[in-house]
């Protein structure tokens, strides 16, 4: 089964700043539109940076930030500029981390995960922005029907994926998890079985409970 892409799950309808934008108009976008974060573009629609909530929460924070600039440290320097800052481009964290809208959803989350961001920023092939694809997106993969999840390990994992005869192999889905019982010939088919299943979106967990007559993972002895 083909695995779902960032563009059937981001968000299309973005709120977005320009770098000139001001600090007061960053804050009233993403109050009134109740969002966490903005792109910042440019004027060809490129993404340059995100302000998040917590970029500007820095100037509350420092009270406006130190009169001068300080010398040591990078991470001190960009606290301050956003603590002082008083457009978008002072604010943002930039470079944005940004992904393809046929990127696999899994790929998406293991780059939030590793860069330890709320979002990505979605860009076509000419580096413009058209979508924004968030953790929130990611988890909502897991909100499907079991039966929708049945469907799907039925007909693309046991009939499309693997070529099984019906019946070699029956799943029932509760709550995300996906419990699997039959008989195959090899225990290679039964763990691929298993990995297909997981693969599945809105997938939690897969209680694999195959049972095999050949163990062909084993080497047999010289």
């Amino acid at each position: 089964m083909k695995e779902l892409t960032v563009d059937t799950v981001m968000t299309t309808e973005i709120v977005t700043a320009r770098p000139e934008t001001t600090f007061k108009d960053v804050v009233r976008l993403m109050s009134e539109h109740r969002v966490s974060g903005l792109p910042v573009v440019d004027t060809k629609g490129r993404p340059l940076g995100v302000v998040s909530e917590a970029d500007t929460l820095v100037k509350q924070e420092q009270h406006g930030g130190p009169a001068t600039r300080p010398w040591l440290g990078r991470a001190r320097r960009a606290r301050w500029q956003k603590a002082t800052g008083r457009v978008a481009a002072d604010l943002m964290t930039a470079p944005p981390v940004t992904v393809g809208p046929d990127a696999t959803v899994t790929a998406a989350a293991r780059t939030m995960a590793r860069r330890n961001i709320r979002r990505l920023c979605v860009v076509d092939e000419d580096g413009k922005l058209v979508g924004v694809v968030s953790r929130r997106d990611v988890i909502g993969t897991f909100l499907r029907d079991d039966d929708a999840i049945r469907a799907d390990i039925e007909e693309h994992v046991f009939k499309r994926g693997m070529w099984l005869f019906p019946g070699s192999l029956v799943v029932a889905v509760v709550e995300g998890v996906a419990t699997v019982d039959g008989s195959v010939e090899r225990r290679t088919t039964a763990l691929v079985a298993g990995q297909l299943i997981q693969a599945v979106p809105g997938v939690v967990a897969v209680r694999n409970n195959v049972r095999y007559e050949l163990d062909d993972t084993v080497t047999s002895p010289l």
